[in-house]
């Protein structure tokens, strides 16, 4: 293939790089956010049997505080009980430790009922937290991974604007001018291969006889339907 042609396919595919380099800085930060959205929306709705739990023992606590503040005042009323003098008070006084003693039983009750609760919630909790062990280990492998592309992209758009630049230094001015000109009317493609007679870019149809001489001129022919500068790849060869 002529020497003139092969400077500007190397050059196409410099400038076909860096383009999705540019697309790649902007797109993996934000594929990173919606994985780590996703992944904590995941890990909220896992950690619901967690949450029960916890409300759970909070409740728990506050009934075995409520027993305890029971105990103390029967037992004060209790001794209370006595020093009364007459009988209404005793009565009064017999009729309150009586509620205590039923608002006691209750929350026993309560808190026997809330102990079964927990010790179901607690087997599905440990299951849950081995399950979100692994999908946290797997999140942050292909977290991993898509940051390793993002820290890459720097090196690589360097490595290949550098190309670029050498290749500008030697392509003649007005073949450059000419293919970047191309290149600005065609979403960044100035430079296309054609098979069967048909174009890569528009994917149109190129006259016969032009197809034919593309094969054999050494001069650069451009698409009479795009525009962008043609050369002939047999696609089968290539595969």
């Amino acid at each position: 293939m002529k020497e003139k042609l092969l400077l500007l396919i190397s050059i196409q595919e410099c400038d076909s790089q860096l383009v999705k380099l540019s697309a790649k800085k902007i797109k993996l930060p934000e594929k990173i956010r919606k994985m780590e959205e996703a992944f904590q929306a995941y890990k909220e709705n896992i950690e619901l049997n967690k949450r029960k739990y916890d409300a759970l023992k909070a409740k728990h606590g506050e009934s075995e505080a409520q027993v305890k503040k029971l105990n103390d005042g029967m037992i004060k009323a209790k001794e209370r009980l006595l020093e009364v003098k007459n009988n209404k008070e005793y009565q009064a006084m017999l009729k309150e430790i009586e509620t205590a003693e039923k608002t006691r039983g209750d929350l026993e009750s309560q808190i026997i009922a809330l102990m079964e609760e927990m010790d179901k919630l607690f087997i599905l909790v440990k299951k849950d937290e081995e399950t979100l062990q692994q999908a946290t280990a797997k999140h942050e492998e292909e977290k991993k991974i898509v940051e390793d592309d993002l820290s890459a992209v720097d090196a690589d758009t360097v490595s290949w604007a550098e190309k670029r630049v050498g290749l500008q230094n030697i392509i003649p001015s007005d073949l450059l001018a000419r293919y970047e000109k191309i290149k600005k009317r065609n979403q960044g493609v100035g430079v296309i291969p054609v098979w069967k007679a048909v174009c890569s870019g528009c994917h149109m149809n190129i006259p016969a006889h032009l197809y034919n001489e593309l094969q054999r001129t050494n001069d650069l022919l451009s698409c009479p339907n795009c525009n962008r500068i043609m050369y002939f790849q047999n696609q089968e060869k290539s595969a």
